[in-house]
């Protein structure tokens, strides 16, 4: 049973985006893997910006510049 865990930033990403991340995933892993679509798993996980730091600063932060 594969799991796939995506992280993104909660900046306004769509139902319908998330379902394409959903679908992608599993595509890619039956096409690539030849895993059973049925028994495959897929998370999304949103993370506030402020709990998200890149080259030792916050997103937010980055955002702003």
């Amino acid at each position: 049973m594969p799991y796939v865990n995506i992280r993104i930033t909660d900046e306004g990403v769509t139902k319908e985006q998330k379902q394409a991340l959903i679908k992608g995933a599993t595509e890619l892993l039956v096409d690539v893997l030849g895993k059973n679509p049925a028994t495959t798993v897929v998370v999304i996980d949103e993370v506030n910006t402020d709990n998200w730091g890149i080259a030792g600063e916050q997103v937010t932060e980055l955002r702003k510049k």
